[in-house]
């Protein structure tokens, strides 16, 4: 049987913490910055988890389940 393959825009944008919840980077980090202020802009450099609701899709995106 044919091994399965990790999404490989997935596997880019996620990581598993110790725990087995899974990390992902906060949006709106990219460009248009100058109206952002500065605590909002050093608020999206942190981590966030990804949401109960989406956990599912994300772990089968990684062959985690």
């Amino acid at each position: 049987m044919p091994k399965n393959k990790t999404n490989s825009g997935a596997k880019k944008r996620f990581r598993l913490t110790g725990t087995g919840k899974i990390k992902r980077k906060q949006a709106f980090k990219r460009h248009i910055l100058t109206k952002k202020s500065t605590v909002a802009k050093r608020r999206l450099t942190s981590f966030a988890l990804v949401a109960k609701t989406d956990e599912k899709n994300v772990k089968l995106m990684l062959r985690l389940k």
